[in-house]
């Protein structure tokens, strides 16, 4: 038998690695962006093209690399972080395994400028599927600039995975916002088809925050301070009215690196216990400081989890530490047996005396008494004298000579409880209520063989998507214009979801009359919303196109449909009169499929006159 087993070539090995290390654009992002910070650099740009399919270019001013270095850079596990197997165990680097720029030169168009600051020139790399093209000198300032060009040109399986331009945007954007968000000391900007779409300037965490995700943040935010031998909790927490229907704006950095971990996020949801709407989600941003020795990143391509030597004590001060941030700013009541400086006797009355009040009281008094006879005298810091009554026989005076009159009650006409007519001549009967509510979660109606039971939400669901699909596709529906303008706030990905989805939703009935990177302006919203349910509606709408927006005319308005329908429809545990139910009822059975709703959930059932026989039987 010939032996079977080969060597595989650097070529395919590295485009092996790159679909562990570059899984989309953004990938190629986070480690550029990686790079520049290792390389202890002060001001980052980065440049896209047609959401990086075209040109990725990352532009630092950090410490650059000789002409060595950068011809390794670009060899497979080439790194400069680790020498020994220990070294994994106390990083506190964000790149180490020295795969990055080996993985994206395998499948990209990759040129290389870089420069330090001893050096009179700068060297110029070129690569093309992991085979350099040139390596030149060239004049560039110190620093480092990457462009990456044509992303996944060999591998056209892979690029036709992509998904459209906005979905990668957004994509990059979450990945540009987690390093700015980690490193608020260092200067950003992202520039998309020459549209800058972030500036940020070197600052504090809070104004990192504000700057990323606009300036009505700040109000919202709480901070978390606890400083342990175990870990040291740094951050902020959202206030739990401004808690949302999506889990975007959740962010943990250990060690100034971003990661992904459920359990942690369970803790911060346990801390918010009893305070958070139902299916609504807390906002943070907290940074944990630990020993890198206690945790092991070395566990996932992307280094986005991490595993801890003691989670259960991580666990247990996180939650404490924000339960005690939400007592002591008093979002969250909260029992402090400590002295209350505001109960302290004020500064004025500190040494003065206490005067004891004297008080004389009449014992002789008697109300029944004339003024005169008696007197009554209080003293206590002053005397007054009551003016003298009338006498209590007074109050009756009169009402002898009334009574001794003689009324004839035969002669007292009194008007009829009976109604008798009706404005418009002869009235009907009323007609016989044939629903009932139960529960206030089901109509209850009878058939000829049976009993007919409806879930009200679902049932409405289905009565509002059908008619939500009509108004999209025909255009026909109506708006009720506001008075004053509604203003809403959202962050840059929210808002250009929102884009996508403006001409649908200008159908369904919302007007918008002024849209930007952080706020909507909306003049009128559809007939079947008020206007305190439109905040709730959109943000159940981003949460449910949160992972993509369809781009297939027919997806999008169904989803769109759905999702509003969902909203608007009444839920269970509301109280709905008699003409409520009939008119879900009737209009329930004249949908096109009133069986089920939008999510193939049965909305009603029966019971026949047979079944409740047997029952009984």
């Amino acid at each position: 038998m010939s032996n079977v087993i080969q060597l595989l070539p650097d070529h395919v090995a590295n485009q092996i690695a790159a679909g562990e290390v570059v899984q989309r654009p953004a990938s190629v992002i986070k480690e550029l962006l990686e790079n520049s910070i290792d390389a202890k650099a002060s001001r980052i740009q980065v440049v896209i093209k047609d959401a990086g399919k075209t040109l990725i270019q990352v532009v630092d001013d950090g410490e650059g690399m000789s002409l060595t270095d950068a011809r390794m850079s670009f060899e497979r596990h080439a790194t400069s972080k680790i020498k020994l197997a220990d070294d994994l165990f106390s990083l506190k680097t964000k790149g180490f395994r020295g795969e990055a720029l080996a993985s994206i030169a395998a499948i990209a168009h990759v040129e290389l400028k870089t420069k330090t600051e001893e050096d009179e020139v700068g060297t110029c790399i070129k690569v093309e599927g992991s085979k350099v093209v040139s390596q030149d000198p060239c004049v560039t300032p110190k620093g480092t600039s990457i462009c990456v060009k044509n992303l996944f040109y060999n591998i056209p399986a892979r690029r036709n995975f992509l998904k459209s331009d906005n979905v990668e945007t957004r994509h990059i954007i979450d990945e540009f916002q987690r390093v700015a968000l980690a490193h608020p000391d260092i200067s950003f900007s992202l520039t998309h088809n020459g549209n800058e779409l972030f500036q940020l300037p070197p600052t504090n965490f809070r104004q990192r925050i504000t700057n990323i995700l606009g300036g009505k943040t700040n109000e919202k935010l709480v901070p978390v301070e606890e400083d342990t031998e175990i870990v040291k909790i740094s951050g902020f927490v959202g206030k739990p009215e401004f808690a949302k229907k999506s889990r975007g704006e959740q962010f943990f950095f250990v060690n100034n690196r971003f990661i992904k971990s459920p359990y942690l996020n369970h803790a911060v949801v346990a801390s918010f216990e009893g305070l958070l709407k139902e299916k609504s989600y807390p906002t943070y941003f907290l940074y944990l400081e630990v020993d890198p020795k206690s945790i092991d990143i070395n566990i996932h391509p992307t280094k986005t989890e991490i595993k801890f030597d003691d989670e259960h004590a991580l666990y247990a001060i996180l939650k404490s530490a924000i339960k005690h941030s939400l007592g002591q700013f008093n979002v969250a009541p909260m029992l402090d047996f400590e002295r209350d400086s505001e109960l302290d006797t004020p500064y004025d009355y500190k040494n003065k005396e206490v005067n004891t009040p004297h008080i004389e009281v009449d014992r002789d008094f008697n109300p029944f008494q004339n003024e005169g006879n008696r007197g009554t005298s209080f003293s206590g810091g002053g005397n007054f004298r009551r003016e003298k009554p009338a006498e209590w026989e007074s109050l009756y005076s009169g009402m002898q000579q009334e009574t001794e009159t003689d009324v004839d009650i035969k002669q007292i006409e009194f008007e009829s409880e009976e109604v008798t007519g009706d404005l418009f001549g002869t009235r009907e009967e009323a007609p016989e209520k044939s629903t009932f509510q139960l529960h206030k979660k089901y109509i209850v109606s009878t058939l000829k063989s049976g009993i007919l039971v409806i879930d009200q939400h679902r049932a409405h669901t289905r009565v509002l998507y059908e008619e939500l699909l009509k108004n999209i596709t025909v255009s026909a529906a109506v708006s009720q214009q506001l008075l004053f303008p509604l203003k809403l706030q959202f962050n840059y990905n929210e808002v250009e979801m929102l884009k996508e989805l403006m001409e649908s939703l200008e159908q369904t009935g919302f007007i918008f009359s002024e849209i930007n990177k952080e706020e909507l302006e909306i003049t009128g919203i559809p007939t079947l919303i008020s206007e305190s349910e439109v905040q709730i509606l959109l943000e159940q709408l981003l949460a449910d196109f949160e992972k993509d927006v369809p781009h297939d005319g027919f997806s999008q308005t169904d989803l769109l449909a759905k999702s509003l329908a969902k909203s608007m429809a009444v839920r269970s545990g509301t109280l709905l009169n008699s003409a409520e139910q009939q008119h879900i009822v009737n209009r329930l059975f004249a949908c096109k499929e009133p069986a089920l709703n939008p999510f193939n959930k049965t909305v009603f059932i029966t019971l026949s006159v047979d079944e409740l026989d047997k029952k009984f039987a």
